[in-house]
Order: C-alpha cells, then structure tokens, then sequence
C-alpha cells in the first residue's frame, strides 16, 4: 500500500461559534478553473441571516490524508475506507484512520482539459453485496469532442482494481468544450441522478441547449442502475424529448443531495455573473437557466434573462446570489444528520471554491439561511463534503493541485 496519502499529526484548534455572515470575496464561475475571483456579497434573496444562531463547541481540522492532485469526490467505504476521485484520472482508496492510500486500477481514461476529468463517484445501494462503483467523468471521441460519461466496474478490494468497466450512459451530444460537465452523481431510489452542464454554450435565449430537451445538456438525467431508462422518468411519453431527462434548465451543477426527512433532490449549481443557485429538483422542471436567472453576462451589469418570480413556467430557486451580491461557486453539498455536532442537525453544508469555505445553512422546508462560514481563512477552494455515517465528523476534499482531504470533528 502506497505511502503517498499519510496522516499529518498536528490538530488546529477552532473553538468558537461559528463564524458571522461578513462580506467576502466571493464570484461567480467561468473558464476552466470553476470560477474567478470577486469582490462583495449578500444574502441574495434575502432569507440569508447576518449572523451565526449560536451553536456551541466548536470543531478541529484534521487531515485526513495528502498529496491529492485536485480530487472531486468523496465516497465512504465500510470499515474506515474511503474512495477518493482526482480529476487527473486516478480512484484511490484511503485508510481513513491511517491516512494511507492505494490508486485503484482498472479506471477508464478520462479528458483531463479544462473542467474536465475523472469526477463523482458513487456506490450501488447494496454495496458490498452488489460490489459496483459508479463513476462519472468526461471523455472524448475521435474529432476531439468531450461529452460526461457515465459508468461502473466491480471493486476488487483484494486486487485494488475495478473489473470489467462498463460505459452506461454518455450525456450527448458532444461538444468541442473543455467546460461545464455538471457530474455530480447521487443513488436513490434504486436510480442514478446525474447532472450534465451546459458545457458553458453562449447564444442565450430560449433556444440555448438547456432549454432544449432533444439534447442532454444542461439536465439532471435519471438512469436505472444498470444505464437502462426508468418507465416513469418524465419526458418518456413526449415526443422528440430525450427521456433519460429528469429536470433541464440548468447551468452547471456541481452539489447534489438527498434531504434525510423528505427524500427530495436538492442542487446548487454555478451562475454567470454571480446568480448562483440552491434549487430543489422536480420531476420535468425548468430551472430556468438562460431564460430565467438571477444572474449578469460577465464583465457587465447586464441582466441574461428574466427574473425567475417573472416567469410562471420555470422553477424558481430556493436561495440565490444575484448579480452583484459576489456570488457563491458552489461544489459538493450534504445535510447533516450525524451525531457528532448536535446542534447542526437538519442543516445543509455546501462548498464554495472562490468563496474559499464550506457554507452551514439552516433549512426550514424550503426556506434558505446561510448561517455561518467554516474553513474560512485556510485559503481552502472546498470542491466535496461528505458526512461520515459511523461518526458524524464532516469530510472535506480541497480542490488544488497538492490537496488534502480533511476532517472536522468536535473540538
């Protein structure tokens, strides 16, 4: 087993009560990089509180494990494992209690470009019993076009490899972009949600590829665990409508997660100028994106759409940045239902990379307050956050080119 992944010893000690809402540097996304720098923010749609409901206690980071070249995803394995995905290409497994880590064989090659790479990764439902991991990546075709695959293999644990990979699904069509690919992969229900960007095409308006069901961009699908289409999905029965889709108008969704009392589908997904989203996902929704969005064409003040409370036939978001607020690049996001920081249960935690920190938001049915700000002043870009099921400490993988994955736990 590899040594490249070890367990630094050293505890930083945070006791306090979680940070106040203050104004940030924060942006919006674009290029290959997620997003870039900005200045100023706001609550958005004002439902945002100014200051943290008091929670006691505190947390310490640990890390995990290090030497991650710009991982993205974060799934847990039984008895202390862990899979790491790096966008480079590599699926690692680590020893959540040793730090060490063994690279994974048997992984598809990937488009590492841009945005682009290996990405989410998932486990079946009945895993180990059914030993399948679900990968999302991006790959390319012989004209050098890019499009977010979606497959499985077997996991080996003996062998450190997945055998005999299969390509369920491709998100079609491709496209000569290295921009975009959505990819945040979620099972529920015995079916895959997989969501699929716009892979960052201009020409806004009502004819933009992700208000256009005939294509899959800028969608959130919906695949049984095999690849196959469920019979229910919503746009089986609508002619010219591609029926793996499950909800489209979306930009670039980067978090999705499953609330633990309801079931629903929750997502935060990249805006333009700001206009970041968290939006809760319904069968054969509109979300909105060009159409409809809180969001600025860069470098400008310049609305792209109508204002989502103006449109009656698009799904307006739960909690938002609008242009000029600074934004919220969001990746990766989980509810906490652990018992480790009792006084977070119910809340939802959400990465933001220019931001540089996790977001703890209070969730009432589907009103939105940002209630405090962890990892802020670690320079930290957070790509995933996973909740450990055994503990409760709160996992978080560091986008960077030597990256740590790290832990917080009570102090």
């Amino acid at each position: 087993m590899s040594q490249r992944a070890r367990r630094t010893a050293t505890r930083r000690r945070f006791l306090r009560s979680g940070a106040a809402i203050g104004a940030l540097s924060v942006a919006g996304c674009v290029g290959p990089s997620d997003d870039e720098p900005g200045s100023d923010t706001g609550d958005g749609n004002g439902t945002a509180g100014d200051e943290s409901d008091g929670e006691s206690g505190g947390y310490e980071i640990e890390t995990v494990a290090e030497g991650f070249a710009n991982p993205w995803a974060l799934e847990f394995l039984p008895d202390d494992g862990m899979l790491v995905t790096e966008r480079e290409g590599r699926l690692s497994i680590v020893d959540r209690e040793d730090g060490t880590a063994e690279t994974v064989g048997g992984v598809p090659d990937v488009y590492a470009a841009g945005q682009g790479g290996l990405l989410d990764v998932a486990l079946h439902p009945t895993y180990p019993d059914e030993p399948w991991v679900y990968l999302t990546y991006s790959g390319a075709n012989d004209a050098g076009e890019s499009a977010t695959h979606l497959g499985r293999g077997r996991l080996d644990l003996d062998g450190g490899r997945l055998e005999g990979f299969e390509v369920l699904h491709v998100a079609g069509p491709f496209v000569d972009s290295d921009g975009h690919f959505g990819s945040r992969l979620l099972v529920e229900d015995d079916a895959l949600y997989m969501t699929a960007g716009d892979r960052q095409l201009r020409g806004f308006g009502p004819d933009h590829v992700a208000q256009d069901t005939t294509n899959e961009l800028g969608s959130t699908l919906r695949l049984g665990l095999d690849g196959s289409v469920p019979v229910n999905n919503p746009f089986v029965d609508t002619e010219g409508a591609v029926d793996t889709i499950y909800s489209y108008g979306h930009r670039n969704p980067q978090a999705m997660t499953t609330h633990p009392e309801t079931g629903a589908i929750w997502q935060a997904e990249h805006g333009e100028e700001d206009g970041d989203e968290i939006n809760v996902i319904e069968a054969g929704g509109n979300y909105g994106w060009p159409v409809a969005t809180y969001a600025c064409e860069y470098g400008t003040d310049d609305p792209v759409g109508e204002r989502p409370e103006e449109r009656e036939d698009t799904v307006a978001p739960v909690h938002y940045w609008e242009c000029g607020s600074g934004g919220f690049p969001p990746s990766g996001m989980a509810f906490y239902d652990g018992e480790a920081f009792p006084d977070w249960q119910g809340n939802l935690f959400v990465g933001t990379l220019a931001g540089e920190y996790l977001g703890r938001f209070a969730v009432d049915g589907r009103s939105v307050a940002e209630r405090g700000l962890l990892l802020e002043g670690e320079g930290w870009r957070v790509r995933d956050v996973a909740v450990a099921p055994e503990t409760g400490h709160i996992y978080v993988a560091v986008d960077a080119e030597d990256a740590p994955v790290v832990r917080l736990r009570p102090a």
